[in-house]
């Protein structure tokens, strides 16, 4: 909740006019508790599963169908059968409503405590491209040595099985996972918030793009032209689809998003030799 009434305090209190998203922002959200503004972000999560998943299993189904020329871009040639995908979704569902509800609800004042703020004025372009690239630094980095735990024998027999249950992976797997993974691999998407805390909406804009990018590396498939191909050192899904092809036994791409520390710690040296493979094969 904003503690102005009206634009002039508003201007007053930031020392210059108010910017059209300044205005936007102090419109909309002048009144509302900072505790909800929070909240929002769970309404956000919900939303962005229930519309970014649609297309993968849009091609799931046309690819098997109507345009079996969809196949050539299947990463694996095998699909994920409908009632599959109905059981991932439902448990993906009962997660979110018994886990990630609650713990986004009860966080609010360790939120507040890190310093994340609503206030004006709203963070520039620039401030909020170098938080979100330093979140992705953080997490990605962060989640690569969890995940790499938990491909450990115990920790994959307890509690990371449920994840590679399914070989072929579509975009509903994203976060279909044993409840403690659950927890266990959300710790470094908050760790980088914790480190450089930010404005809310940045906040918002970092766990959005965090479940695009996961819902992308599970989709399935691989187009030669998806924009995320220009990011440099961009794992996509057809780095990630490895590691689930390969399976529990896994000891490749371990990473989230980028590819650094695979190559910097040797884990992905199967998936290196894969790709010489091919590209041999293609030569000959």
């Amino acid at each position: 909740m904003l503690p102005f009434s009206t634009f002039e305090e508003a201007e007053t209190a930031v020392g210059r006019n108010l910017t059209t998203a300044d205005a936007l922002w102090f419109r909309y959200t002048a009144a509302i508790p900072d505790s909800w503004l929070f909240y929002l972000n769970t309404i956000f999560l919900f939303i962005i599963f229930n519309t970014a998943t649609l297309p993968s299993l849009l091609l799931n189904v046309l690819g098997q169908t109507t345009f079996p020329y969809l196949r050539r871009f299947k990463l694996q040639p095998s699909f994920t059968p409908l009632p599959v995908a109905f059981q991932i979704y439902k448990s993906v569902i009962e997660t979110f409503i018994f886990l990630l509800m609650p713990l986004q609800l009860s966080s609010y004042p360790l939120v507040k405590y890190i310093g994340i703020r609503t206030s004006l004025p709203l963070p520039s372009l620039w401030e909020v491209l170098a938080q979100i690239t330093i979140y992705f630094m953080i997490e990605d980095y962060l989640h690569y040595w969890m995940h790499r735990w938990l491909h450990t024998e115990w920790a994959y027999n307890n509690i990371h099985y449920k994840h590679h249950e399914s070989i072929t992976v579509t975009s509903l797997s994203a976060p279909y996972a044993h409840w403690l993974e659950v927890l266990l691999l959300g710790l470094p998407s908050f760790a980088g918030p914790a480190f450089v805390p930010g404005h809310i909406v940045t906040i918002w804009l970092w766990f959005a793009l965090r479940q695009l990018e996961t819902i992308e590396t599970h989709c399935g498939f691989d187009f030669p032209w998806w924009p995320t191909k220009l990011i440099p050192f961009y794992g996509g899904s057809e780095y990630h689809d490895y590691h689930h092809f390969v399976g529990g036994k896994s000891q490749n791409n371990f990473a989230s998003v980028f590819t650094y520390c695979d190559y910097i710690y040797g884990t992905n040296k199967g998936y290196r030799f894969k790709k010489r493979y091919e590209a041999a094969s293609k030569s000959q």
